[in-house]
Protein backbone atom coordinates (compact mmCIF):
# COMPACT_ATOMS: atom_id res chain seq x y z
CA UNK A 1 0.00 0.00 0.00
CA UNK A 2 2.84 2.37 0.83
CA UNK A 3 4.80 1.48 -2.32
CA UNK A 4 2.49 3.34 -4.80
CA UNK A 5 2.59 6.40 -2.52
CA UNK A 6 6.39 6.24 -2.41
CA UNK A 7 6.58 5.95 -6.19
CA UNK A 8 4.09 8.78 -6.65
CA UNK A 9 6.20 10.99 -4.42
CA UNK A 10 9.24 9.90 -6.41
CA UNK A 11 7.44 11.07 -9.57
CA UNK A 12 6.83 14.49 -8.01
CA UNK A 13 10.49 14.79 -7.01
CA UNK A 14 11.80 13.52 -10.35
CA UNK A 15 9.30 15.43 -12.54
CA UNK A 16 8.48 18.69 -10.72
CA UNK A 17 7.92 20.54 -14.01
CA UNK A 18 5.00 18.23 -14.84
CA UNK A 19 3.23 19.12 -11.61
CA UNK A 20 3.97 22.83 -12.03
CA UNK A 21 2.20 22.66 -15.40
CA UNK A 22 -0.60 20.60 -13.83
CA UNK A 23 -1.07 23.26 -11.13
CA UNK A 24 -1.19 25.90 -13.88
CA UNK A 25 -3.89 23.83 -15.62
CA UNK A 26 -5.98 23.75 -12.44
CA UNK A 27 -5.63 27.51 -11.97
CA UNK A 28 -6.50 28.21 -15.61
CA UNK A 29 -9.38 25.78 -15.95
CA UNK A 30 -10.95 26.45 -12.54
CA UNK A 31 -12.61 29.69 -13.66
CA UNK A 32 -12.86 28.78 -17.32
CA UNK A 33 -14.69 25.46 -17.36
CA UNK A 34 -15.61 25.26 -13.66
CA UNK A 35 -13.98 23.40 -10.80
CA UNK A 36 -16.08 20.25 -11.28
CA UNK A 37 -15.04 19.84 -14.90
CA UNK A 38 -11.47 20.78 -14.03
CA UNK A 39 -11.13 18.01 -11.46
CA UNK A 40 -13.16 15.45 -13.41
CA UNK A 41 -11.05 15.93 -16.52
CA UNK A 42 -7.86 14.91 -14.70
CA UNK A 43 -8.80 11.21 -14.38
CA UNK A 44 -10.78 11.32 -17.67
CA UNK A 45 -7.95 12.79 -19.72
CA UNK A 46 -5.40 10.60 -17.98
CA UNK A 47 -7.37 7.40 -18.68
CA UNK A 48 -7.84 8.22 -22.38
CA UNK A 49 -4.16 9.13 -22.75
CA UNK A 50 -3.00 6.00 -20.92
CA UNK A 51 -5.18 3.78 -23.13
CA UNK A 52 -3.69 5.37 -26.26
CA UNK A 53 -0.14 4.80 -25.02
CA UNK A 54 -0.79 1.27 -23.76
CA UNK A 55 -2.32 0.43 -27.14
CA UNK A 56 0.63 1.86 -29.04
CA UNK A 57 3.37 0.07 -27.13
CA UNK A 58 1.52 -3.24 -27.58
CA UNK A 59 -0.17 -2.95 -30.99
CA UNK A 60 1.38 0.12 -32.64
CA UNK A 61 -1.81 2.18 -32.70
CA UNK A 62 -2.34 5.14 -32.74
CA UNK A 63 1.22 6.54 -32.48
CA UNK A 64 3.11 3.86 -34.34
CA UNK A 65 5.64 1.30 -33.17
CA UNK A 66 7.42 2.72 -30.13
CA UNK A 67 8.45 1.42 -26.72
CA UNK A 68 9.16 2.62 -23.22
CA UNK A 69 12.47 2.03 -21.46
CA UNK A 70 11.85 1.47 -17.73
CA UNK A 71 15.10 3.20 -16.75
CA UNK A 72 13.37 5.00 -13.87
CA UNK A 73 11.30 2.04 -12.67
CA UNK A 74 11.51 1.91 -8.91
CA UNK A 75 12.16 5.66 -8.75
CA UNK A 76 8.86 6.93 -10.15
CA UNK A 77 5.38 5.56 -10.76
CA UNK A 78 4.76 3.44 -13.85
CA UNK A 79 1.32 2.05 -14.73
CA UNK A 80 1.49 -1.23 -16.67
CA UNK A 81 4.53 -0.18 -18.67
CA UNK A 82 3.60 3.50 -19.12
CA UNK A 83 5.16 6.31 -17.04
CA UNK A 84 2.46 7.92 -14.90
CA UNK A 85 3.77 11.43 -15.57
CA UNK A 86 3.60 10.91 -19.33
CA UNK A 87 -0.12 10.19 -19.51
CA UNK A 88 -0.78 12.86 -16.88
CA UNK A 89 0.86 15.44 -19.15
CA UNK A 90 -1.88 14.92 -21.74
CA UNK A 91 -4.38 16.51 -19.34
CA UNK A 92 -2.82 19.97 -19.31
CA UNK A 93 -1.52 19.73 -22.89
CA UNK A 94 -5.00 18.99 -24.27
CA UNK A 95 -6.73 21.56 -22.07
CA UNK A 96 -4.40 24.44 -22.96
CA UNK A 97 -4.75 23.54 -26.65
CA UNK A 98 -8.53 23.59 -26.33
CA UNK A 99 -8.42 26.81 -24.32
CA UNK A 100 -6.31 28.54 -26.95
CA UNK A 101 -8.61 27.29 -29.72
CA UNK A 102 -11.69 28.70 -27.96
CA UNK A 103 -9.86 31.98 -27.34
CA UNK A 104 -8.93 32.29 -31.02
CA UNK A 105 -12.51 31.59 -32.11
CA UNK A 106 -14.15 34.01 -29.64
CA UNK A 107 -14.68 37.78 -29.83
CA UNK A 108 -12.57 39.71 -27.35
CA UNK A 109 -12.63 43.23 -25.97
CA UNK A 110 -10.62 45.37 -23.60
CA UNK A 111 -12.91 47.00 -21.03
CA UNK A 112 -11.70 49.07 -18.06
CA UNK A 113 -8.22 47.67 -18.53
CA UNK A 114 -9.44 44.05 -18.57
CA UNK A 115 -9.39 41.72 -21.56
CA UNK A 116 -12.75 39.95 -21.73
CA UNK A 117 -13.30 36.89 -23.90
CA UNK A 118 -16.87 36.79 -25.19
CA UNK A 119 -17.01 33.05 -25.58
CA UNK A 120 -20.21 31.03 -25.50
CA UNK A 121 -21.27 27.43 -25.17
CA UNK A 122 -21.80 27.30 -28.90
CA UNK A 123 -18.15 28.19 -29.51
CA UNK A 124 -16.87 25.84 -26.82
CA UNK A 125 -18.90 22.95 -28.26
CA UNK A 126 -18.28 23.69 -31.93
CA UNK A 127 -16.55 21.43 -34.45
CA UNK A 128 -14.16 24.33 -35.14
CA UNK A 129 -12.99 24.27 -31.53
CA UNK A 130 -12.74 20.47 -31.74
CA UNK A 131 -10.44 20.34 -34.74
CA UNK A 132 -8.50 23.53 -34.01
CA UNK A 133 -7.86 22.24 -30.47
CA UNK A 134 -6.67 18.89 -31.88
CA UNK A 135 -4.39 20.67 -34.37
CA UNK A 136 -2.86 22.86 -31.65
CA UNK A 137 -2.42 19.75 -29.50
CA UNK A 138 -0.49 18.09 -32.34
CA UNK A 139 1.60 21.22 -32.84
CA UNK A 140 2.71 20.92 -29.21
CA UNK A 141 3.98 17.41 -29.89
CA UNK A 142 5.89 18.58 -32.94
CA UNK A 143 7.91 20.71 -30.51
CA UNK A 144 7.94 18.29 -27.56
CA UNK A 145 8.63 14.87 -29.05
CA UNK A 146 11.97 15.49 -30.82
CA UNK A 147 13.59 16.94 -27.69
CA UNK A 148 11.97 14.29 -25.46
CA UNK A 149 13.52 11.64 -27.69
CA UNK A 150 16.88 13.15 -26.63
CA UNK A 151 15.97 12.70 -22.97
CA UNK A 152 19.31 11.08 -22.15
CA UNK A 153 20.92 14.50 -22.73
CA UNK A 154 18.82 16.31 -20.15
CA UNK A 155 16.91 15.62 -16.94
CA UNK A 156 14.03 13.73 -18.60
CA UNK A 157 16.17 10.65 -19.13
CA UNK A 158 15.90 8.14 -21.96
CA UNK A 159 12.48 6.65 -21.28
CA UNK A 160 11.25 5.75 -24.78
CA UNK A 161 12.29 5.17 -28.36
CA UNK A 162 11.04 4.22 -31.84
CA UNK A 163 11.88 0.93 -33.49
CA UNK A 164 12.12 2.71 -36.83
CA UNK A 165 13.69 6.16 -37.01
CA UNK A 166 11.35 8.77 -38.41
CA UNK A 167 11.77 11.59 -40.90
CA UNK A 168 11.27 14.54 -38.53
CA UNK A 169 14.30 14.61 -36.21
CA UNK A 170 13.84 10.91 -35.59
CA UNK A 171 10.06 11.07 -35.10
CA UNK A 172 7.87 9.05 -37.53
CA UNK A 173 4.87 10.77 -39.12
CA UNK A 174 2.59 8.11 -37.60
CA UNK A 175 3.26 9.64 -34.20
CA UNK A 176 1.85 13.00 -35.24
CA UNK A 177 -1.14 11.32 -36.86
CA UNK A 178 -1.77 9.56 -33.56
CA UNK A 179 -1.55 12.83 -31.64
CA UNK A 180 -4.07 14.42 -34.00
CA UNK A 181 -6.48 11.52 -33.47
CA UNK A 182 -6.02 11.50 -29.70
CA UNK A 183 -6.31 15.30 -29.72
CA UNK A 184 -9.76 14.95 -31.30
CA UNK A 185 -10.73 12.40 -28.63
CA UNK A 186 -9.46 14.49 -25.70
CA UNK A 187 -10.94 17.74 -27.00
CA UNK A 188 -14.18 15.88 -27.62
CA UNK A 189 -14.10 14.69 -24.01
CA UNK A 190 -13.78 18.30 -22.84
CA UNK A 191 -16.73 19.23 -25.05
CA UNK A 192 -18.80 16.35 -23.63
CA UNK A 193 -18.08 17.64 -20.13
CA UNK A 194 -19.14 21.09 -21.35
CA UNK A 195 -22.52 19.64 -22.35
CA UNK A 196 -23.22 18.33 -18.85
CA UNK A 197 -25.16 21.09 -17.04
CA UNK A 198 -24.91 19.39 -13.64
CA UNK A 199 -21.18 20.14 -13.77
CA UNK A 200 -21.78 23.88 -13.92
CA UNK A 201 -20.42 25.88 -11.00
CA UNK A 202 -20.43 29.52 -9.97
CA UNK A 203 -16.69 29.91 -10.41
CA UNK A 204 -16.45 29.68 -14.14
CA UNK A 205 -15.91 32.68 -16.40
CA UNK A 206 -13.58 35.32 -14.95
CA UNK A 207 -15.27 38.32 -13.36
CA UNK A 208 -14.25 41.98 -13.32
CA UNK A 209 -10.59 42.39 -12.35
CA UNK A 210 -10.05 38.61 -12.62
CA UNK A 211 -10.92 38.55 -16.34
CA UNK A 212 -7.21 38.26 -17.16
CA UNK A 213 -7.33 34.72 -15.77
CA UNK A 214 -8.98 33.64 -19.04
CA UNK A 215 -5.54 34.11 -20.60
CA UNK A 216 -3.93 31.50 -18.34
CA UNK A 217 -4.85 28.65 -20.69
CA UNK A 218 -3.26 30.25 -23.78
CA UNK A 219 -0.30 31.40 -21.64
CA UNK A 220 0.17 27.82 -20.43
CA UNK A 221 0.19 26.66 -24.05
CA UNK A 222 2.96 29.03 -25.07
CA UNK A 223 4.85 28.37 -21.81
CA UNK A 224 5.03 24.64 -22.60
CA UNK A 225 6.47 25.46 -26.03
CA UNK A 226 9.02 27.88 -24.56
CA UNK A 227 10.06 25.34 -21.92
CA UNK A 228 10.80 22.75 -24.60
CA UNK A 229 12.54 25.27 -26.87
CA UNK A 230 14.78 26.25 -23.94
CA UNK A 231 15.71 22.61 -23.33
CA UNK A 232 16.33 22.12 -27.05
CA UNK A 233 18.88 24.94 -27.16
CA UNK A 234 20.34 23.82 -23.82
CA UNK A 235 21.28 20.40 -25.23
CA UNK A 236 22.77 22.02 -28.33
CA UNK A 237 20.14 21.06 -30.92
CA UNK A 238 20.39 24.40 -32.73
CA UNK A 239 18.58 23.46 -35.96
CA UNK A 240 15.69 21.88 -34.07
CA UNK A 241 15.57 24.87 -31.73
CA UNK A 242 15.37 27.30 -34.65
CA UNK A 243 12.58 25.29 -36.28
CA UNK A 244 10.67 25.23 -32.99
CA UNK A 245 11.23 28.97 -32.53
CA UNK A 246 9.83 29.59 -36.00
CA UNK A 247 6.73 27.52 -35.17
CA UNK A 248 6.33 29.41 -31.90
CA UNK A 249 6.48 32.82 -33.56
CA UNK A 250 4.32 31.66 -36.48
CA UNK A 251 1.57 30.97 -33.96
CA UNK A 252 2.17 33.72 -31.38
CA UNK A 253 2.36 36.68 -33.78
CA UNK A 254 -0.93 35.92 -35.60
CA UNK A 255 -2.58 35.29 -32.22
CA UNK A 256 -1.58 38.75 -30.98
CA UNK A 257 -2.64 40.55 -34.16
CA UNK A 258 -5.88 38.57 -34.40
CA UNK A 259 -6.71 39.57 -30.82
CA UNK A 260 -6.04 43.24 -31.59
CA UNK A 261 -8.14 43.01 -34.74
CA UNK A 262 -11.08 41.37 -32.96
CA UNK A 263 -11.03 44.04 -30.26
CA UNK A 264 -11.06 46.84 -32.86
CA UNK A 265 -14.05 45.36 -34.70
CA UNK A 266 -16.39 44.73 -31.77
CA UNK A 267 -19.04 47.29 -30.77
CA UNK A 268 -19.78 48.53 -27.27
CA UNK A 269 -23.41 47.50 -27.73
CA UNK A 270 -22.41 43.92 -28.44
CA UNK A 271 -20.15 43.84 -25.39
CA UNK A 272 -22.84 45.26 -23.14
CA UNK A 273 -25.41 42.81 -24.44
CA UNK A 274 -23.05 39.94 -23.78
CA UNK A 275 -22.28 41.15 -20.26
CA UNK A 276 -25.98 41.54 -19.51
CA UNK A 277 -26.61 37.97 -20.65
CA UNK A 278 -23.64 36.75 -18.63
CA UNK A 279 -24.16 38.51 -15.33
CA UNK A 280 -21.38 36.51 -13.72
CA UNK A 281 -18.97 38.67 -15.71
CA UNK A 282 -20.44 42.14 -15.51
CA UNK A 283 -22.06 42.55 -12.10
CA UNK A 284 -24.36 45.39 -11.10
CA UNK A 285 -21.56 47.69 -9.97
CA UNK A 286 -19.65 47.72 -13.27
CA UNK A 287 -22.12 48.59 -16.06
CA UNK A 288 -20.98 49.82 -19.44
CA UNK A 289 -22.23 53.26 -20.54
CA UNK A 290 -24.68 51.87 -23.09
CA UNK A 291 -28.40 52.65 -23.37
CA UNK A 292 -30.24 49.59 -21.94
CA UNK A 293 -33.11 50.13 -24.41
CA UNK A 294 -30.63 49.84 -27.27
CA UNK A 295 -29.17 46.74 -25.66
CA UNK A 296 -32.59 45.07 -25.51
CA UNK A 297 -33.20 46.09 -29.12
CA UNK A 298 -29.91 44.51 -30.21
CA UNK A 299 -30.67 41.29 -28.35
CA UNK A 300 -34.22 41.08 -29.74
CA UNK A 301 -33.03 41.67 -33.31
CA UNK A 302 -30.31 39.05 -33.17
CA UNK A 303 -27.18 41.20 -33.14
CA UNK A 304 -26.09 38.98 -30.26
CA UNK A 305 -28.61 36.18 -30.27
CA UNK A 306 -28.31 34.19 -27.05
CA UNK A 307 -30.14 31.18 -28.49
CA UNK A 308 -27.72 31.03 -31.43
CA UNK A 309 -24.62 31.97 -29.47
CA UNK A 310 -24.92 29.34 -26.78
CA UNK A 311 -25.30 30.31 -23.11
Amino acid sequence: MLEPIRLLWGTVVLRPYVFVFLAAYIAAAWRHIGWKRTLLYIPTGYALAWLSEFSSIHWGFPYGDYFYIPSTAGRELWVFGVPFMDSLSYVFLSYCSYSLAVFLLSPVTVWSGNLITLETSRIRRSWRALFLGAFLFTLLDIVIDPVALQGHRWFLGQIYGYRHEGFYFGIPMSNFGGWLLVGVVLTGALQILERMPFLDSKLRLPVNRLSWMRLLGPVLYFSVILFNISVTFYIGEILLGLVDLFLFLALLVPTVFLTIHKNSKISAETVHTYLCLHSSISGPTHPLPVDPDLTRHLAQNGSWDLQKSGD
